[in-house]
């Protein structure tokens, strides 16, 4: 149990960086317009927060031939090792892209085991995004050979996200796109990850992360899907992850279909031999480079294909008609487990899957307190963030996932040192975050609150963090009561003075100690100009020998203890005094003895 708990705490804060994910990116050589003073002068707006991954933008509507692929002769395919199973063109899969996609799983196995991330997850969401990269066309490392860009997301059917990047990405100045084989906007990539540094990853090892290369980008996607400590061998778990994507039930499951096709068997194709989808979702916008852009369902070429060549085979050009083995059938889409919809199935196109929803949507996220939440440094907010979420008649709504973002200026940090975290609405329409703790910085900043899946505004609570109180000391005393004594022109033993603070009878941590050589004048001591001593252990060369007769900045250790350092003495002989002061007036008087030297 304490496991389990831990893995929640520390993949929470993935969770809830989330929904600020919406697609992958070009590499900066490849995004046009990207230099020159007009981009490095922009001030990119920050992402808006809860829109799906993809933007909402356009993706392959293909569905899988009902024909499953056969599985490797001797034993049921399990979805582990190769696939090697023969069967329809559809489940071949470009080789490149298929290692990426295994290669993600693999790795996000040995960091994240209980996500139980399959590969042919990925691989169905890769065929409906971007049709595997378009057929495979991307060079040995897994760069594409051309961007794949998504339709301008400018709110016009999509999500509307302004600009982040200054075009260094996408080449859009204005709005951002969809980039790249599993699609992620510039700023998800760069700085919209759970701990602020985005969700960019590395994939093929070579020091870079490349939202256009397929393994950088499957890497990501899969680290995205794990988020919220999901187990994706639960169907709502599977079904939140996919919805992450694009919340549509349609788009559900077209993915869910391909999922369970390819766990049936595949076989690898060469790169750039990969079937490619031909039909799109109705009713958007967007360009016609490469990527899920067109404005209706399209029954013609599929991207990738040059201009006056045929469609892929199987491609058809008659409205209305899918494809050779494109047979869109209606019904459940085939689950994890394997099974299939028989032909001609019973449920209409429209039914909706399982995946939670809710059952009202709020129209408000209402503050609950009037004041702010203060804390000490260091310390936990003794009030947790809390909102309420009520519908357009003020009825609490309960079941809905909210979350709570700290800004970037902040240090503060909720359970597992997550930056966001994601709580459900209880049956009185309050999220509660769960305990805040404030970091070393102090000043005042503002808790961002969202709901994770609808159009609620959100608010803000606001937050001050203080310093901690200095530590007090009411007395200083020596440890020891032995005398003091040296000989003119050597140093006291090591560590001579060692002296402890306490208050109000309690050994005092943390006390800031002025140790001062002062002149014997009771009624005004002032710095002396001789007798003992310190070095400056900051100094060096010559410097380093020149007397220090003021140290500042000293300060007792945790058991309220204090040892100065080494004290010398220069030709003068007599009984000096050590002046010990804290800043809330506990004053210790130390008397060190020089003895001139012997003979004199």
């Amino acid at each position: 149990m304490a496991a389990t708990f831990r893995r929640r705490l520390q993949r929470g804060a993935a969770s809830t960086a989330v929904a600020a994910l919406v697609l992958a990116a070009l590499t900066a050589s490849q995004a046009p317009g990207a230099t020159g003073a007009a981009a490095a002068k922009r001030r990119p707006a920050p992402p808006p927060a809860d829109v799906p991954i993809d933007g909402g933008s356009a993706y392959y509507t293909d569905l899988p031939p009902l024909k499953s692929p056969v599985p490797p002769h001797g034993s049921p395919h399990t979805g582990k090792g190769p696939a090697t199973g023969r069967g329809p063109a559809e489940a071949g899969l470009p080789a490149t892209v298929l290692a990426a996609y295994k290669k993600a799983a693999t790795t996000i196995d040995a960091s994240d085991p209980g996500c139980r991330l399959p590969w042919q997850l990925l691989a169905g969401i890769g065929k409906v995004e971007s049709g595997q990269a378009r057929g495979g066309a991307v060079d040995a490392e897994g760069t594409t050979l051309r961007p794949i860009l998504g339709p301008q997301l400018n709110g016009h059917g999509f999500a509307r996200i302004t600009d982040t990047d200054a075009g260094r990405y996408d080449g859009d100045l204005t709005h951002d796109r969809a980039v790249g084989p599993m699609q992620f906007i510039p700023s998800t990539w760069s700085n919209g990850g759970p701990d602020g540094t985005g969700w960019g990853a590395d994939g093929n090892g070579d020091g870079k992360k490349d939202p256009h290369n397929v393994f950088d980008a499957a890497l990501a996607a899969g680290r995205y899907l794990c988020a919220g400590d999901r187990d994706l061998t639960a169907q709502d778990d599977l079904d939140r992850a996919i919805l992450g994507y694009n919340h549509s039930d349609e788009y559900l499951r077209t993915v869910l279909s391909w999922y369970a096709f390819y766990r049936n068997g595949t076989h690898e194709v060469p790169d750039g031999k990969g079937v490619l989808p031909v039909h799109r979702d109705a009713g958007r916008s967007g360009d016609a480079n490469g990527g899920r852009s067109e404005g209706k369902r399209h029954h013609g070429r599929g991207p990738g294909a040059e201009p006056g060549k045929s469609p892929r085979p199987g491609g058809s050009d008659k409205p209305g008609k899918p494809g050779k083995g494109q047979q869109h059938h209606p019904g459940k889409p085939g689950r994890p487990d394997g099974t299939r919809p028989t032909p001609g199935g019973t449920q209409p196109p429209t039914q909706k899957p399982t995946p939670s929803p809710e059952p009202t949507h709020p129209t408000t996220l209402v503050r609950v307190g009037d004041k702010d939440l203060t804390a000490t440094a260091g310390a936990e907010f003794a009030t947790p963030p809390q909102v309420r979420a009520q519908d357009a008649q003020g009825k609490a709504v309960a079941g809905v996932p909210v979350r709570f973002t700290l800004p970037p200026t902040s240090d503060a940090r909720f359970p597992g040192d997550a930056t966001a975290v994601t709580v459900t609405t209880d049956k009185d329409g309050l999220a509660t975050a769960p305990t805040l703790r404030a970091g070393d910085r102090t000043g005042d900043f503002r808790i961002r609150v969202s709901t994770v899946r609808h159009t609620a505004p959100a608010v803000e609570v606001g937050a001050t963090v203080k310093a901690k109180p200095a530590p007090k000391a009411d007395k200083l005393a020596r440890t020891s009561d032995k005398e003091l004594t040296a000989t003119a022109g050597k140093a006291f033993a090591e560590d001579a003075v060692e002296i402890k603070a306490t208050y109000q009878g309690e050994l005092a941590a943390g006390v800031v100690v002025t140790a001062t050589m002062v002149t014997n004048d009771p009624q005004r001591p002032v710095e002396n100009d001789k007798g003992p001593y310190f070095k400056d252990p900051e100094a060096t060369g010559h410097d380093g020998d020149k007397p220090v007769r003021t140290l500042t900045g000293l300060t007792t250790d945790a058991n309220g203890l204090l040892k100065l350092p080494k004290i010398y003495t220069d030709a003068h002989s007599g009984t000096f005094l050590l002046r010990l002061t804290t800043a809330d007036g506990a004053v210790l008087t130390v008397k060190l003895k020089v003895a001139a030297p012997a003979g004199s």
